[in-house]
């Protein structure tokens, strides 16, 4: 497994509110955002705001309180997403959800650490990574209208 994250996930209460939040710091939303979640490009990776009760049900568990944060690493390809969350779930990690194809045109799975932190490994591919495998949004590479 490479020693990087992707992306970030926050499971949010009211997507509005943390949404506002983080404009009025200064962070500005992006172009991929849509009306069930939020992007932010940060240096290298990018910071999600999705519902809580979505990333539960994406997570394929009944309670939302587990669903407050997910670490991401998105990978190349599918065979990919199938080899790291082999690796990760023979190394003692826990599956949450085997791979599975999603509404969205990705490729995601689910695990646990040792101590419950939850890992999706996903293909997406509207977000390719960079040579160095950085997630930069497409919108970020674009000039400002």
């Amino acid at each position: 497994m490479e020693r990087r994250i992707s992306l970030i996930t926050l499971g949010v209460d009211d997507l509005d509110r943390a949404t506002r939040f983080y404009e009025l710091l200064g962070w500005r939303r992006a172009a991929e955002s849509q009306a069930e979640v939020t992007f932010f490009q940060l240096v290298g990776q990018v910071l999600a705001l999705y519902p809580r009760e979505n990333l539960a049900a994406d997570l394929g568990i009944r309670t939302s309180g587990a669903a407050s944060v997910t670490l991401a690493q998105n990978l190349r390809s599918r065979d990919e997403v199938e080899f790291l969350y082999s690796e990760a779930v023979t190394a003692g990690g826990t599956p949450l959800r085997t791979p599975y194809e999603t509404g969205w045109g990705g490729y995601v799975a689910y695990i646990a650490d040792p101590d419950g932190h939850v890992w999706e490994f996903a293909h997406n591919p509207a977000f390719p990574l960079a040579d160095d495998a950085t997630l930069t949004l497409p919108s970020a590479t674009r000039p400002a209208t």
